[in-house]
């Protein structure tokens, strides 16, 4: 009963709050975007001051009443400083790199704060998840683990910074909305089938220095191995030159949504996930053919890993056109 008590007070708290905060990125706070109220260990504190106080006045002890004074006065000074660390705090903004769906999404919180002001023991949370801000010349950031178990964009809960410094007595914390959503890529299929044959007559090759066959020659530079030079081309030029390997990657792979019919719904966004990540891992040039959207290559390389991966994360759902 405490604890429901507890969550529904907690819920009722959130949502008066949510009617007072910012929703958008950067987020500066000021004394009235920050909220102070003591700790258990505060509270404690508070309740044996009190026991004291009234102690010394019942005893007419002017000794225990000039301590219990001073004490109340260092504990409205430690809720004071703890107001102090987040004022002018500004959290400027957030990011993560998209991950697949089940691997945990490293959100990055930045902030700054003007110089001439120690802040120390902040935290970040973020739902469940939390992390240290510490501020290094007025700026720095914090690392949040955030769990991801589907694909599409995943919208952090908001953000709650807080400090117990100085003594723990108080916390003080603020809140600020993250209203950049995250990409999570679909999760590629374990165990995937190798992927399709090339199609075309073009062959592709890259350089590479352990391949195989001579693409070119080229001017020598300083860290060329002794054995990639070409004496007799250097002997003919006066110069000396080092020749450049290729590794043939065979032909471009097409990757389609229709030859997958077999599969369900996601399986097949998994399926081309996988294959995705392989044709990367091998160097190969892939095409991708979704239906009611443009074909995406030929193409390789992060930029058109991520434009492919998107487009499937973000593809509709099977049943009703939404995830």
């Amino acid at each position: 009963m405490p604890g429901r008590l507890q969550q529904r007070l907690r819920a009722r708290f959130d949502a008066w709050v949510r009617r007072r905060t910012p929703r958008s990125l950067p987020v500066r706070f000021d004394r009235h975007r920050i909220y102070v109220l003591p700790t258990r260990f505060g509270a404690f504190f508070a309740i044996l001051l009190l026991t004291m106080g009234v102690g010394a006045l019942n005893y007419n002890n002017n000794p225990a009443l000039l301590l219990c004074l001073l004490l109340a006065g260092a504990a409205v000074a430690s809720l004071l400083h703890a107001q102090l660390q987040l004022t002018g705090l500004e959290i400027h903004a957030i990011g993560a790199e998209p991950v697949a769906a089940g691997t945990p999404l490293q959100l990055r919180v930045h902030a700054r704060a003007p110089a001439g002001r120690a802040r120390r023991g902040l935290r970040v949370d973020c739902g469940a998840a939390s992390g240290v801000l510490s501020l290094d010349g007025g700026a720095g950031e914090a690392v949040l683990s955030l769990p991801t178990s589907r694909r599409g964009w995943l919208a952090p809960e908001r953000l709650r910074i807080s400090t117990t410094r100085p003594l723990g007595l108080a916390r003080a914390w603020a809140y600020a909305w993250a209203e950049m959503p995250l990409l999570v890529y679909p999760a590629p299929e374990a165990g995937s089938p190798p992927l399709p044959q090339g199609r075309g007559d073009g062959q592709h090759s890259r350089l590479d220095p352990a391949g195989d066959d001579v693409h070119h020659l080229r001017d020598w530079r300083r860290g060329d191995s002794r054995r990639a030079v070409a004496w007799k081309a250097s002997a003919r030029r006066d110069a000396l030159l080092v020749r450049e390997f290729e590794q043939p990657l065979g032909a471009d792979v097409l990757l389609e949504w229709s030859a997958l019919s077999a599969l369900a719904h996601e399986d097949r966004i998994r399926r081309l996930a996988g294959w995705i990540d392989a044709a990367e891992r091998e160097a190969r040039r892939y095409s991708l053919l979704l239906p009611d959207h443009a074909a995406l290559g030929p193409g390789t390389g992060p930029a058109h890993r991520h434009a492919c991966l998107r487009v499937l994360a973000l593809m509709p759902g099977e049943a009703d056109g939404t995830r």
